[in-house]
């Protein structure tokens, strides 16, 4: 009898409208002539592109050509200062803050919090945008399943504050599969992490978008790019300077001209995956009367 008094005290579910499944291949999300300005400095100058269920995208380019800014954009999360942002077919500002959470997930590149929450806490807060929803009911099997994806089940009951860097990497990960969205903007997750789970993650973005989500990433590693991407944004200067396949877009010219560091680019000899690897000066040998810094 307690039960029943209790439930009635709870609010009632909501019957806001809850998004359905994008067909493969649907536009999920773009951008189109944007603009965005920060500290009197613009960051991107007419960039359009678009997201399409099904694929993982990822955005490279070199430091400071605005890569997260453009995630960022895409995510709703900063205002542009001319063009336009979609979500779901509808103008990014049309959406309500719990509605668009229900569309998109969001992994900042740092994940911190001041209060010392258990692991399986953390990921669980990926669930509040469907709470008094008909998808509640999902909660421990969405939690379980993010959890076992990025192997931080061993550490559920731990303090967050307690991980390691790429640990808390992992659980952040975690929280943005729980949400369960059909579209996933990851800035920067694997920079924190060793091969192995660098790996992984790249894997997860691949099961993620097998299962018809629509991924995008910001990498700095071109492999891993090259590896797992269906398609590769390469940003420069704040304009994207090549958007296609890895194997078209990953050219030398392109590379070398946009981070201004001359590389090379050849197929893999068993996957023929692009391997871009910089072209290095092979250091002068040593005069036998300079001093030697490991002794006689």
């Amino acid at each position: 009898m307690a039960f029943v008094r209790l439930r009635a005290l709870l609010p009632r579910r909501r019957t806001r409208a809850l998004p359905s499944p994008a067909a493969r291949g649907e536009l999920v999300a773009e951008v189109r002539g944007l603009r965005v300005a920060l500290g009197g400095r613009t960051v991107l100058d007419g960039v359009g592109i678009g997201v399409r269920a099904g694929e993982v995208l990822a955005l490279v380019g070199p430091n400071g050509a605005g890569k997260s800014t453009l995630l960022a954009a895409l995510a709703a999360d900063l205002a542009p200062s001319a063009g336009e942002v979609r979500i779901g077919g509808r103008p990014a500002g049309d959406w309500a803050a719990c509605e668009l959470a229900l569309r998109r997930a969001v992994l900042p590149q740092a994940a911190a919090l001041s209060f010392p929450f258990p692991v399986a806490e953390v990921v669980r807060m990926g669930r509040a945008p469907w709470a008094g929803t008909g998808r509640e009911d999902e909660d421990e099997a969405a939690v379980a399943l993010a959890m076992a994806a990025t192997e931080v089940e061993a550490f559920a009951g731990r303090p967050f504050s307690a991980l390691s860097g790429g640990e808390r990497a992992r659980v952040a990960l975690a929280r943005v599969l729980a949400q369960r969205t059909g579209l996933l903007l990851l800035d920067e997750p694997t920079a924190a992490l060793d091969l192995r789970h660098q790996e992984l993650v790249l894997r997860v973005c691949r099961e993620r978008a097998a299962a018809g989500d629509a991924v995008v990433v910001v990498l700095h590693d071109l492999g891993l790019a090259a590896a797992h991407a269906d398609r590769v944004a390469v940003l420069h200067g704040g304009r994207i300077a090549a958007d296609g396949p890895p194997s078209e877009v990953l050219d030398a010219e392109v590379l070398s001209r946009v981070y201004r560091q001359p590389v090379e680019v050849f197929p893999h000899p068993r996957t023929g995956v692009p391997l871009v690897v910089p072209i290095r000066t092979a250091p002068s040998p040593k005069p036998d009367n300079s001093p030697s810094l490991t002794g006689p």
